[in-house]
C-alpha cells in the first residue's frame, strides 16, 4: 500500500443498505410522533406538526444521508496493512497493520444479502479500536481480503 494510492470505493449496493436502515428507524420515529400527535396535541397549536415534519426529515435523511456516507467510505489493502476511511464531520482514518490481527469474520445480515454486500470485520489486539469494520464489499471481495489477512497472519507465525 502506498500513500498515493487510491482509496477504493466500497459497493454501490451499500447505498441501498442504508436507506432500508434508516427506512425501518424512521418509520418506527414516524409513527411515534403521529401517535403522540394524535393522543397529546388535539386541541393545541402543535397539532399535526410533529406528524408533518418527522416524516419529511425522515424523507430527507433517505434521500440525502446514505449517499454522504458511500461517497466518505473507503479502504486500501497493502502487503501489511489496511486501511479504512470513513466520515465527514466525524473523520475516521484507521490503518491495522496486520502483524495485529487476531481473527477475522465477512458478516451478513438479512438487508446485506438482499443487496449482495457483506461486512468484513477484524479484531485485532489492543483495547483502544480493537474492532474494524469494513461495510459494503461484496462478499467475494470480503473473502479475498479475509485470505490475504488470513495468510499474513500465518507467515507470521511459521
Amino acid at each position: 500500500m502506498n500513500d498515493d494510492d487510491p482509496l477504493l470505493p466500497v459497493e454501490p449496493g451499500y447505498r441501498h443498505v442504508l436507506r432500508a436502515r434508516f427506512l425501518v428507524q424512521w418509520a418506527v420515529l414516524s409513527i411515534g410522533a403521529i401517535v403522540l400527535d394524535q393522543t397529546l396535541l388535539p386541541g393545541t397549536g402543535f397539532h399535526g406538526l410533529p406528524s408533518t415534519l418527522l416524516p419529511l426529515l425522515g424523507l430527507l435523511t433517505l434521500v440525502v444521508v446514505p449517499q454522504r456516507i458511500y461517497r466518505r467510505l473507503g479502504y486500501r489493502v497493502g502487503a501489511s496493512l489496511l486501511q479504512v476511511v470513513r466520515g465527514w464531520m466525524f473523520h475516521s482514518d484507521t490503518v491495522v497493520p496486520l502483524v495485529r490481527v487476531q481473527h477475522i469474520d465477512v458478516t451478513q445480515g438479512p438487508i446485506e444479502k438482499l443487496f449482495d454486500v457483506a461486512t468484513l470485520v477484524v479484531h485485532t489486539a489492543g483495547t483502544h479500536n480493537s474492532i474494524v469494520t469494513l461495510p459494503g464489499l461484496d462478499p467475494g471481495r470480503a473473502a479475498e481480503i479475509r485470505d490475504i489477512i488470513r495468510d499474513h497472519v500465518r507467515t507470521d507465525f511459521a
